[in-house]
């Protein structure tokens, strides 16, 4: 049985989402440049609805499009939202800070993990934009301070995960059962059986995983 992610735009998709089979959801705003976090408005209503219907919610917290290099302002705005994800029931978060030369920011990281106060933590795209070489080494990182899952596209967004096999069965092994990892990007309700039974994985996330939703 494969766990299906949907990547949804503000509240508008999720009963759509909820409808088609839904069984976790991730919420954004602003998918276009990658997603961004939504609304206190928007994620306090997001979470009553979902807990109703025992569907784990993620939030997306990230201030801005763009690179996943925060200054200091830009970490004290997400740390705010944390904070509001905590308080309005969300069940996990997903984040991702980097330095200028794309490794892994650990004290932004580190500040991030506190102020999710218990929640999951989910590492987002951001992966990938990590060398190869320095992928073990954040993987191993990010396993030592209790983040649940990666998720990852193996390589630019702008390929299919098709081309991303070798390097995502890499990323896996690496993982070697300690840390979830979660493909996405360009997975829909039509390929996605092939690239879990491919993959050997038992969970996917995808805008488009259970179909158009914006079709409902």
């Amino acid at each position: 049985m494969v766990l299906k992610e949907v990547c949804v735009e503000n509240y508008t998709q999720i009963p759509a989402a909820v409808q088609a089979g839904a069984q976790r959801i991730e919420l954004n705003d602003n998918l276009a440049v990658g997603g961004t976090t939504v609304s206190h408005g928007v994620m306090a209503e997001a979470a009553r609805y979902l807990n109703e219907q025992e569907i784990p919610l993620v939030a997306m917290i990230r201030p801005r499009g763009g690179n996943f290099v925060y200054n200091d302002l830009e970490l004290k705005i997400m740390e705010s939202d944390l904070f509001v994800a905590q308080q309005v029931g969300v069940d996990a978060v997903t984040f991702g800070a980097l330095t200028a030369d794309r490794a892994l920011d650990t004290e932004a990281m580190e500040m991030l993990i506190g102020a999710a106060g218990g929640l999951q933590v989910v590492m987002h795209m951001a992966f990938d934009e990590i060398p190869v070489q320095r992928q073990q080494a954040t993987i191993d990182w990010l396993v030592d301070h209790g983040v649940s899952r990666i998720l990852t596209h193996g390589g630019p967004l702008n390929t299919p995960i098709d081309q991303h096999f070798a390097q995502l069965a890499q990323t896996i092994a690496l993982a070697a059962g300690r840390i979830e990892i979660l493909p996405g990007g360009g997975i829909t309700n039509e390929n996605a059986e092939r690239i879990a039974a491919e993959l050997g994985v038992r969970q996917l996330h995808g805008t488009k995983i259970l179909g158009d939703l914006s079709a409902e």
